[in-house]
């Protein structure tokens, strides 16, 4: 059986593949599927780098949402340093059905903002997508939490270790008086 004409391959970039139905979407009046949103996001990614700014795949948002394993969740975000990148943008899509990785028919975007400490979801369809946007930030916000919390302890132990080193040295100048043997 031949492939037909909407499957045949147009555009690789980074790891996206873009087919010719991808393009035909693009003419309108048609949503937006997950493949122009990762192809968008990866030619951001790669024309505009930062170490500020993470933009989330619409696969791997689709996963953290629906991730059923919290301590597995956990071991993932890890590697996408959540808690130190200044702005996180995660494509949320309506779809509820975890075996049609490809479904829902609306995108809107959570973007989490680390300076204010605040997430928004913007949404084009007076919050359609905000229950799922909701699922979302469940998942990712205990990571992050946690991220700053460890931060914060972290930074206070420095700031501890710190106070020690200073009062160590200071009782090595001042010391307690002259020792003398007999």
């Amino acid at each position: 059986m031949g492939k037909s004409a909407a499957d045949e391959i147009i555009l690789g970039y980074n790891d996206v593949v873009l087919r010719r139905s991808d393009l035909e979407i693009l003419g309108g009046p048609y949503y937006l599927n997950d493949r122009i949103i990762e192809f968008y996001f990866s030619l951001l990614s790669s024309s505009h780098p930062s170490q500020d700014i993470l933009l989330v795949s619409p696969m791997i948002a689709f996963w953290i949402t629906n991730c059923p394993d919290v301590d597995g969740l956990n071991d993932f975000l890890e590697p996408l340093k959540l808690p130190v990148k200044n702005l996180v943008l995660f494509p949320v899509n309506i779809n509820d059905d975890v075996s049609l990785a490809e479904g829902g028919s609306h995108w809107s975007l959570l973007a989490h903002y680390r300076s204010a400490n605040v997430f928004v979801h913007h949404d084009s369809s007076q919050q359609m997508n905000k229950r799922h946007a909701m699922k979302l930030y469940k998942s990712v916000v205990t990571p992050l939490v946690v991220g700053e919390l460890r931060k914060e302890i972290l930074r206070m132990i420095e700031d501890l270790m710190a106070k020690m080193r200073d009062s160590e040295s200071q009782f090595k100048t001042e010391g307690w008086g002259r020792v003398e043997s007999s």
